[in-house]
């Protein structure tokens, strides 16, 4: 490096590091942006979750609370089928 090219950099260098600053910042910004946006998607995601979970909970209760009569009407079901069917004893 000569003189010159020294002396050229000299004056400039607040220039460069205040351009690097903004850029620096502006870098910052869009980390918060896309974090934020990231963090809307995962709650998103949960509230999405949670409306299918309480949706399995809705189906787990209905099949419970009729699971004893459903046991009886396929038992129901298995005894006319054996009726039904030609040449077999009956139990």
């Amino acid at each position: 490096m000569d003189a010159g090219t020294l002396a050229l950099l000299i004056p400039l260098a607040p220039f460069m590091l205040g351009g690097f600053a903004i850029w620096t910042k502006h870098q910052r910004r869009i980390e918060e942006i896309r974090a934020q946006a990231t963090a809307e998607k995962a709650a998103q995601y949960a509230a999405h979750t949670e409306r299918l979970e309480e949706r399995v909970r809705v189906l787990e209760r209905i099949l419970t609370d009729r699971g004893t009569s459903l046991a009886h009407e396929i038992e129901a079901l298995r005894g006319e089928e054996t009726a039904d069917a030609p040449g077999k004893k009956l139990q």
